[in-house]
């Protein structure tokens, strides 16, 4: 415990000019407490109603900033005070104090310090003299953080602008994505309407309607795939990739020989299965083995691969395609990312698939990687966690 001469050595400091039956006041209505290092002496934002002077020791004065960062404004030592402004009026603290060093401090409550000044008008002249100085530092720290924030906005604003773009490109995408395939349908089926068409037309008629439908159907249920992902997470079950990939091969194969391409698919008789929903997982390689395909030049090679080591599962889909380019990394992943035009080549699609495969091997704990070189082709490799 500190005796009172120190008491009576440092409250000078503090308060130059104050007087000797002042510094006796002040002493008879205090109480000194000492604090090991690390100690927290007041809470930023608690409503609290002590006053401290500092006898032996130091203190840092901490402040959050941005609710994020945790700034230190100064460190305070023997014959500074802190703490006067929430036993003046009802204010939460402006900042975090804690003990730097061992500490001994000369505490005040609130009816303590209003009877001291009261009785003494140099306390009380210091006193508004600091204040005055803390809240001019205070306006600075607001000034910063307003900065910051106004920072913080235009980035937002920049972001929210981009997907606005982003999102009247996607509705220009679905609308034609949606108006072709309708206009080849109706086309025909007004054909038949007016019984223009004979046996072999309507034949080929009602393939070409069933074919469009098909594209809507598919354009549709992706997009609400999307939205339910969102909402409800299936249940994992032990699930067989080599399967899996199977069955998107069983229906991308008349794709793949429309298109000149070579699908091939690599089992792996002693994969272990993995943690997951077989049907969201058959859509996350459904949309890659769909964008490999559409990417690959005719006589080029799509090939589903397999690997497993330790805990995980790893699916890849390699094909000899146009490539990424570098800047577009960044984008694929993107909802309604849509690379429509290369060179002399046209793209269909509105940019659902990679976002859909990426969320679904999100939900599944899992990574999506990417390695690609334009004019080679690309490799998208699904990792997942094996089933235990």
């Amino acid at each position: 415990m500190t005796t009172r001469r120190a008491p009576s050595k440092i409250i000078p400091k503090a308060f130059p000019g104050i007087k000797p039956n002042e510094i006796e006041e002040l002493i008879s209505n205090s109480q000194v407490h000492s604090y090991p290092p690390g100690s927290i002496l007041c809470h930023e934002n608690a409503l609290e109603d002590r006053f401290y002077m500092i006898l032996e020791g130091d203190v840092e004065v901490t402040k959050v900033i941005n609710n994020a960062e945790s700034r230190l404004l100064k460190t305070l030592g023997p014959g500074d005070f802190f703490g006067e402004m929430a036993i003046i009026h009802n204010a939460p603290r402006a900042a975090t104090v804690t003990a730097k060093t061992n500490l001994t401090t000369l505490e005040l409550d609130r009816a303590g310090f209003d009877r001291v000044l009261r009785n003494s008008s140099s306390v009380a002249l210091a006193m508004v003299s600091e204040i005055s100085e803390r809240l001019r530092e205070n306006d600075q720290l607001a000034v910063d953080d307003l900065r910051m924030r106004a920072s913080e906005l235009a980035q937002a604003y920049q972001k929210l602008a981009e997907q606005e773009l982003t999102r009247r490109e996607f509705l220009s995408n679905v609308a034609h994505e949606l108006r072709t395939p309708l206009m080849v349908a109706s086309g025909y089926l007004q054909m038949m309407q007016k019984g223009s068409m004979d046996s072999t037309q309507f034949s080929t008629g009602i393939e070409a309607i069933a074919r469009n439908v098909q594209q809507i159907v598919t354009l549709v249920n992706d997009i609400l795939f999307l939205q339910e992902m969102e909402l409800v997470l299936p249940e994992f079950q032990s699930v067989d990739m080599n399967q899996v990939a199977q069955t998107v091969m069983d229906i991308y194969t008349s794709r793949a020989v429309e298109r000149g391409v070579t699908l091939r698919l690599i089992p792996s008789p002693g994969l272990p299965p993995v943690s997951g929903d077989s049907k969201s997982l058959e859509r996350a390689l459904t949309s890659l083995v769909d964008n490999a395909i559409k990417f690959s030049p005719r006589g080029g090679d799509v090939t589903v691969k397999f690997d497993h080591k330790k805990d995980n599962v790893f699916v890849a889909v390699v094909d000899q395609g146009i490539g990424i380019a570098q800047e577009n990394m960044p984008r694929i992943f993107d909802r309604f990312y849509h690379l429509e035009k290369q060179g002399d080549d046209l793209f269909s699609g509105i940019g659902l698939g990679l976002a859909i495969t990426r969320q679904v091997i999100e939900q599944h704990q899992g990574k999506l990687d990417v390695q690609s070189t334009p004019g080679k082709g690309s490799t998208f490799t699904l990792t997942l966690i094996k089933w235990k």
